[in-house]
């Protein structure tokens, strides 16, 4: 069965579903996106994923034709539109078709395509039993070039680093900033566990601030576990009781292993477990109806 796609207000089916070789999307990664999943016929924060679309095409003066209703309508009816209940959502905005020169006031009018389906980042295997993970060379760019906060189309840095985990044969690669301080994995945010309290670097780091990355926040207030931000180098992974990732498609994961180091005693600890629970069941227990 064929995906149905929305495409600048029309679904459509996924092999008519094309832009022009001319939109800046394509030729110059001059876009942004979100990813969000959707749990038992509900949108898990899709109110803050859509929220930060906004910001990221804010901070690129990036005009967006539509209002934050409208898009939040469009992505329950890319999902209504293949009757999906459980899944993955990318959303696309690119800044539109203009000419073969960088000059962004040349694009009218941007253009924005919805994708609803299944995705598995990992195998279920690597949640019971842990990543091992290996630092890459590839740094993340500084803050000062484009902010980690922009979700934009050019990820070219990071599809770098998950080749060279990839090569070490490594399932994810530990990102470093010019600094040397740990910035986040090649699509996910990094934190760990050390006498009970979990610590994740601040974003100024060069991580995104994650929506999962939130998430964890208000479970450790719910549950009572301490967490703070602080800059982290790869000692203080290799050193700590426990690491685990975040990510809107990776979920929460334990991190077991880094550059052939055991974190802890190399299996899933009991604060990222609890934190899987927790999680899991939130992300059941909320959301956006999809209203199929």
């Amino acid at each position: 069965m064929s995906r149905k796609i929305w495409l600048d207000g029309q679904i459509v089916d996924e092999a008519d579903a094309k832009i022009s070789v001319f939109d800046h999307g394509i030729l110059y990664g001059d876009g942004i996106f979100e990813g969000i999943r959707f749990y038992e016929g509900r949108v898990f924060r899709l109110n803050e994923h859509i929220e930060r679309l906004f910001l990221s095409a804010k901070a690129l003066l990036l005009k967006m034709p539509w209002s934050f209703d409208e898009v939040c309508e469009a992505t329950l009816e890319a999902i209504r539109a293949n009757g999906l209940r459980d899944g993955y959502i990318r959303l696309v905005v690119t800044r539109g078709v203009g000419d073969l020169g960088l000059n962004p006031y040349l694009c009218p009018k941007p253009s924005m395509f919805i994708i609803a389906s299944g995705i598995t980042l990992y195998p279920e295997e690597f949640y019971e039993k842990g990543l091992e993970v290996v630092t890459c060379s590839t740094r993340r760019p500084t803050p000062a070039s484009l902010s980690p906060q922009v979700k934009s189309l050019n990820y070219l840095n990071n599809v770098m680093a998950k080749i060279e985990a990839l090569k070490a044969g490594a399932k994810e690669g530990l990102m470093l900033n010019e600094q040397g301080y740990v910035a986040e994995c090649t699509g996910d945010n990094v934190f760990i566990v050390k006498k009970g309290e979990v610590v994740t670097p601040p974003v100024s780091d060069g991580s995104l601030d994650g929506i999962t990355r939130q998430v964890i926040f208000d479970l450790c207030a719910d549950l009572g576990i301490p967490i703070r931000e602080a800059s982290l180098t790869r000692y203080d992974i290799y050193t700590a009781d426990e690491s685990f990732l975040t990510g809107t498609a990776a979920e929460t994961i334990p991190l077991v292993k880094l550059d052939e180091r055991e974190v802890g005693d190399g299996k899933p600890g009991p604060v990222s477990l609890k934190l899987i629970e927790a999680f899991r069941h939130l992300v059941r227990s909320e959301g956006t109806e999809i209203g199929l």
